[in-house]
């Protein structure tokens, strides 16, 4: 038996209407880095590192529960993106600057964290979160 994970990489696809905003929105804007960028006859695709990835699953009670603490009410589809960056409040105003509908102004939460919530290209609603010292 190994102890190497079967996974290696969990990658987020995203097909945004407005490729070159949204290219702009998470490279330029965010800071994401540019890992490669591939084109087709009829398209294009740029991969983007986003730092370690987790898939964090949830029930849809405690996604209430979460959507309660961030935003006040139940906003969320079924996928939401979450972002730890190092100022939530900063990075909340510069994306919104950027064009990001800012749904929820940064909040603590009860896991003491600081998150705010945004509506982002490509359809994708954000959490941006900072983690803050006991």
């Amino acid at each position: 038996m190994t102890n190497e994970p079967a996974v290696r990489e969990l990658r987020l696809v995203v097909t945004a209407a407005d490729y070159d905003a949204a290219l702009h929105f998470y490279r330029d804007v965010l800071g994401l880095t540019e890992r490669g960028a591939f084109a087709s006859p009829d398209g294009r695709v740029t991969i983007l590192d986003a730092g370690r990835a987790t898939l964090e699953l949830t029930d849809p009670n405690h996604a209430v529960f979460i959507d309660e603490v961030e935003v006040g009410r139940r906003v969320a589809g079924h996928i939401r993106v979450a972002f730890q960056v190092d100022d939530s409040a900063a990075t909340t105003s510069k994306l919104a600057a950027a064009g990001a509908q800012v749904i929820a102004e940064p909040t603590r939460t009860p896991w003491n964290s600081l998150n705010s919530r945004l509506e982002a290209p490509g359809a994708l609603q954000l959490t941006l979160f900072t983690e803050l010292d006991d």
